[in-house]
This record gives structure tokens, C-alpha cells and sequence, in this order.
């Protein structure tokens, strides 16, 4: 086979050896045969809150079995192509047969990013905030942006957003905002957002037309379910109840009914004013409580494994994740993989799986984008 073949089937097998690692395929095969006779139990379906669970789990494990098993069959079935194909000098089988190589690495690719979210929290829903910096109207309006920008690319993968708060900016925009991103590995994609976001473009706000910096924060935390358990004393919560602001309208209603819940020796905050009752909004906001301490934990663990780079730093200069620059020139780039577009369109319309990819590939192997590519 050419060099160039050989390096491209090389690639393949080393990814696909990292996939049967990262897996763990002996372990993950023993916890399939685990789940496929809990599923053969009739009594499973009494808890349908727990079969749907369980199901989900078998699922996604026969998916990522059956998946490596399938690339394997293919590379071995395309590198006989290839043998033939040279074997009797016919230049086409090869060609066709190496352009299903590079389709191949695209599909491990892919697998292995699907790998990577298998962190305790990942397959849970994930609720994501953004809140202006200082800059006045100028960061408001670039928190709206962002908020923007997650609801499309939300919308794009098939998750359901719901609006759970939003505080209004004093001219434009937003002072801050939070919404609940429903969906497969909600919080395992979302968490790669966490951090200060920098914007540089020549501000609408700015009759003289100059160019203005701006920063807005996100923090993201997942919705946790009845199998975390999070013990917080009633009595280290504050309880405020307020009227409901914001944008009104399919977001949220003004109606003395909002509810801010904050816990004391962590000052931890969390306000929710998307229900019509307080009850309701009540009880939303303890489920947000205790996600963000749930989410405090995961963080402690993860600093102690290897510098979690999303912790939560002052909203401006250095301390950004990303910048997105639209004058005098168009490009956003991450600073922490170095992966960068001048589409600054479709990055503000939701395009955002590069960068994610490159996060998620960062922290579970060290490797920048240059290990993982092509996943489009």
C-alpha cells in the first residue's frame, strides 16, 4: 500500500485502540449483560422513572459496542478492497476503497468525542447562565448575544430550551439570564462554555462608531435526578421572593411569584421566575440549588485530577475563554485549544461544536484539535 494509505489505516487503529480503552470494553460488556437481564424483569416498568433510565443506558452501550465492532469490520473489509484492488491493478477499487478510509477516520472520530462524554454527570439535562460584565449597556447587549447563540445551537441538536430567569439590561440586552437546555449529554456538551467570554466589535451604542471590548460570563451546571443525593440544611438557605421581570411574553411572567434561594456558607445564588405560582418556582429553585452545588463537587474532583480550567474567575481581562472579534477583522478563537474560524456568523448562530469537540478532546487526552478533526 502507498505511504499515505498506510498512515491513514494506522490512524484509524490508534483510534479506535483509545475508543476500546476509553470504554473500557470488557467492563462495559459485563455491564450490558447486567442491563439486558434487568430489562427481562416484568416487574421493571412499575418505576417507569427508573426503567426509562435503565433503557437509555443499554442503548447507548450497545450503540458504542456494536459501533467500534462495526469500524473494525470496515477497516478490515476496506484494507482487502485495497489489497485487491492493487493486487489485480485496478486503480478505481483502491481509490473507492481509500475514500472510505477517510470516511472511516471521520466516524471514529465521531465516536470518540460520543467517548468522551461518559463523565458521572454528563448524560444529565444542563442549566446554563449568562451574565453581563462591566461595560453597561455594551456587555448587556453582548450577554444577549451569547444566550442567543446557546438557544440556536441548542435548537440545532434537538434539545428544549426553557427559560427559567432573565433580568432585563437598563437599555438593551440582558443583566443576566437563565435557561434549562433539556437533551442527550445536555450538560457533557455544554460544560466545555463555562467561562468568560470576550467580545470586540465597533459598539451600536456608540455614536462616535469606536471599537469597544466587552465581557459576559456563563456557568453551566447540570440537572441532577433522584440518584444524586445533595443535603442542604433549610436553615442555611436564605428564601427572597420578588416580582417577576424580564422579557415577559413565552419567557417568563410578572407576577409576584419569583423566587431567590441563597445558600449561605457558599453564597451560592439561584433565582427562578418561569412558573406562574411560587410553589412552583420554589421548588424549581431547590432542584437549581442543589444542582449548583452538586456541580461545585464535580468541580472540587476534577481540580484535584487535573486544573479544571472552567473554575469560575472575575468577568474580564485575562481570564476569557474565548474571544470573539468582529472589527477590524472577523475571527473568534479559544484560547484555551488555540481552534479558531473567521465564520463569526455561524459561531453566534450556534455553531459551537468545533470548539466543544476541541474542549472535551483537551481535557480527556491532553491533545489539542489536532487529534481530533474533521468531525463536521
Amino acid at each position: 500500500m502507498r505511504a499515505e494509505i498506510e498512515r491513514l489505516v494506522e490512524e484509524i487503529k490508534q483510534s479506535v485502540g483509545l475508543l476500546r480503552r476509553h470504554l473500557d470494553v470488557e467492563k462495559s460488556t459485563a455491564r450490558l449483560a447486567e442491563l439486558n437481564k434487568l430489562a427481562e424483569d416484568p416487574n421493571l416498568w412499575n418505576d417507569p422513572q427508573k426503567a426509562q433510565k435503565l433503557m437509555q443506558e443499554r442503548t447507548s452501550l450497545e450503540d458504542s459496542l456494536s459501533g467500534i465492532g462495526k469500524v473494525e469490520q470496515e477497516l478490515e473489509d476496506d484494507i482487502g478492497m485495497i489489497e485487491l484492488g492493487e493486487a489485480e491493478g485496478d486503480a478505481g477499487v483502491v481509490a473507492e476503497a481509500e475514500a472510505a478510509l477517510k470516511n472511516l477516520k471521520k466516524e471514529v472520530a465521531r465516536r470518540e468525542l460520543e467517548a468522551l462524554l461518559s463523565g458521572e454527570a454528563d448524560r444529565f439535562d444542563s442549566y446554563l447562565e449568562v451574565h453581563a460584565g462591566a461595560g453597561g449597556t455594551e456587555s448587556q447587549d453582548w450577554a444577549q448575544m451569547l444566550l442567543r447563540m446557546y438557544t440556536r445551537w441548542a435548537e440545532t441538536h434537538g434539545f428544549k430550551v426553557e427559560y427559567l430567569e432573565e433580568s432585563e439590561g437598563e437599555e438593551a440586552g440582558i443583566k443576566s439570564a437563565t435557561i434549562q437546555v433539556s437533551g442527550h449529554n445536555a450538560y457533557g456538551w455544554l460544560k466545555t462554555e463555562a467561562g468568560v467570554h470576550r467580545l470586540v466589535r465597533i459598539s451600536p451604542f456608540d455614536s462616535n462608531a469606536r471599537r469597544h471590548t466587552s465581557f459576559s460570563s456563563v456557568q453551566v451546571f447540570p440537572v441532577i435526578d433522584d440518584s444524586i443525593k445533595i443535603d442542604i440544611k433549610e436553615a442555611d438557605v436564605r428564601v427572597d421572593t420578588m416580582r417577576s421581570g424580564g422579557a415577559g411574553g413565552q419567557h417568563v411572567n410578572k407576577t409576584e411569584s419569583a423566587v431567590r434561594l441563597t445558600h449561605i456558607p457558599t453564597g451560592v445564588a439561584v433565582v427562578c421566575q418561569a412558573g406562574r405560582s411560587q410553589h412552583k418556582n420554589r421548588a424549581q429553585a431547590w432542584d437549581m440549588l442543589r444542582a449548583r452545588l452538586y456541580e461545585i463537587e464535580l468541580k472540587k474532583r476534577e481540580e484535584k485530577a487535573a486544573a479544571d480550567q472552567a473554575a469560575k474567575t472575575d468577568i474580564g481581562w485575562g481570564h476569557q475563554i474565548r474571544s470573539y472579534v468582529l472589527q477590524p477583522y472577523q475571527m473568534v478563537k479559544d484560547l484555551r485549544t488555540g481552534v479558531q474560524t473567521s465564520d463569526t456568523s455561524g459561531v453566534l448562530g450556534g455553531d459551537l461544536d468545533d470548539f466543544m469537540a476541541a474542549t472535551l478532546a483537551q481535557r480527556a487526552f491532553g491533545t489539542t484539535t489536532g487529534d481530533i478533526e474533521d468531525v463536521d
